[in-house]
């Protein structure tokens, strides 16, 4: 009798994790998806217009550890493995194509564009020397905030501006 109690806690133990999972994953889905006045949003994807799409997925896969989901055969567009949300990259045409009025290169603008693509890492100073050491230009070596994070910044051989930085704890 006290195997068959202590399997029926087991079981029951097992099924509150299951539940506890169901519901966390629930409870995400349900935070990624935001109602705004009836309109359901979801952040999907970000794409970097670049140079060279090939380069750019090549060097996101050694200097931060993401592989290369998809290159299309025109090697004009390409996603990398990064979780739910997408970063892609699109040759500097495809641009062209989408904005009639044209668009600023990273790659030939001579300071970084208003926006960063950021990832969270543990080892801030690890990510941020492998960068520099593929080619990345340092903005700013790892720094300890005010608030427990250290952030260093980068500049991509394509121009993107990256981010580097540990988790927020609240």
């Amino acid at each position: 009798m006290a195997a068959g109690h202590r399997l029926n806690q087991e079981a029951g133990y097992i099924t509150s994790i299951l539940i506890q999972s169901r519901v966390a994953a629930a409870l995400a889905l349900r935070r990624a998806n935001f109602n705004f006045q009836g309109i359901t949003m979801k952040f999907g994807y970000t794409i970097v217009y670049v140079p060279d799409v090939a380069a750019s997925l090549s060097f996101f896969e050694q200097a931060f550890g993401f592989s290369t989901r998809f290159l299309h055969e025109s090697k004009t567009y390409g996603e990398l493995e990064t979780g739910d949300t997408t970063l892609s990259f699109a040759a500097h045409e495809l641009a062209s194509m989408n904005f009639q009025t044209g668009h600023v290169e990273a790659s030939s603008s001579p300071k970084p564009l208003g926006m960063e693509v950021g990832f969270v890492t543990d080892d801030v100073a690890a990510a941020h020397a492998k960068a520099v050491s593929l080619g990345a230009t340092e903005l700013s070596a790892p720094t300890a905030k005010p608030w427990g994070q250290v952030v260093s910044y980068l500049r991509c051989p394509d121009g993107t501006l990256v981010e580097l930085c540990t988790p927020v704890h609240g």
